[in-house]
């Protein structure tokens, strides 16, 4: 995928209309979903598996404008694009475009943190998804619309620890959902 910044698509010109484009009325993140603009091209901008976004090759180092540019993610299909009220362009995402950092375990719900700054609590809305193999298991929790948060081994960890056989399964619960911790 190339750089269109000879159309005039850019990082930092997208940071710039994703911060004056605002958020929702409840002060949250902005409402993407509301937004179908033109697209204008590709941007050489990934996440790759570990969380880390690049732009040309070069980590982004700021972790303020890595928080804003996830704001402004949009998934459609299998395709993820950053989206303004002006302007959509398509960046790669290798795995997941968040990674689940940490936990905070209860009996009867499993809030995460991710590495963006998210926090999102595991239930019927935002279920635990668990892919690959008994051997190599890639669990991943739904953050918003589509998105999702590859959960780090240390946090898996945690959770397979604290985990109770119901249905003949071993898995947590959280939001009053069971959620299996094994393909």
């Amino acid at each position: 995928m190339a750089d269109r910044g000879d159309k005039g698509v850019s990082a930092e010109g997208l940071a710039a209309a994703a911060s004056k484009a605002g958020t929702d009325a409840r002060g949250g993140l902005p409402p993407v979903h509301l937004w179908n603009p033109p697209f204008c091209g590709d941007l050489d901008m990934e996440i790759r598996a570990d969380g880390t976004w690049f732009y040309n090759g070069t980590p982004i180092g700021r972790p303020a404008m890595v928080r804003l540019f996830s704001t402004i993610l949009k998934r459609e299909g299998d395709a993820f694009f950053l989206v303004t009220p002006v302007e959509k362009v398509g960046i790669r995402v290798v795995d997941a475009p968040f990674v689940a950092v940490d936990a905070d375990i209860r009996p009867d719900s499993i809030s995460f943190a991710t590495n963006v700054g998210d926090r999102v609590t595991a239930g019927s809305e935002n279920p635990i998804i668990l892919r690959g193999t008994a051997d190599e298991p890639r669990p991943y929790v739904h953050v918003r619309a589509g998105l999702e948060a590859l959960i780090d081994r240390k946090t898996f960890y945690r959770l397979a620890a604290a985990a109770s056989d119901e249905e003949g399964r071993s898995g947590i619960r959280s939001g009053g959902v069971f959620f299996p911790l094994e393909p």
